[in-house]
């Protein structure tokens, strides 16, 4: 009997686990978290490579014009005075 009764109070188990049709279900707000984080790794992805480009023609340009990549402000001029319209944009990408 006793053994019975352990048992039933065992399987029974803790009253304060949520139950019900409307357990486990997400929210709007969930969605919208995750269609922003979404939409920041998309920009992230998207200014990164327009990075990597700029990155790129500043390199090919310094090596086709025998320009040390490293140094800034004489491939900034060197651009500059070659039309390349890249150099006067914002640096903060």
């Amino acid at each position: 009997m006793v053994n019975d009764l352990v048992f039933m109070v065992l399987a029974q188990g803790d009253p304060g686990v949520p139950s019900g049709s409307e357990f486990g279900k997400a929210s709007p707000v969930g969605l919208f978290v995750l269609v922003v984080l979404i939409v920041a790794v998309g920009y992230l992805a998207f200014a990164l490579t327009r990075r990597m480009r700029r990155m790129n023609r500043r390199r090919a340009f310094a090596e086709a014009n025998g320009l040390d990549v490293f140094d800034e402000q004489a491939l900034d001029q060197a651009m500059r005075e070659a039309g390349l319209a890249d150099v006067d944009k914002k640096r903060w990408l």
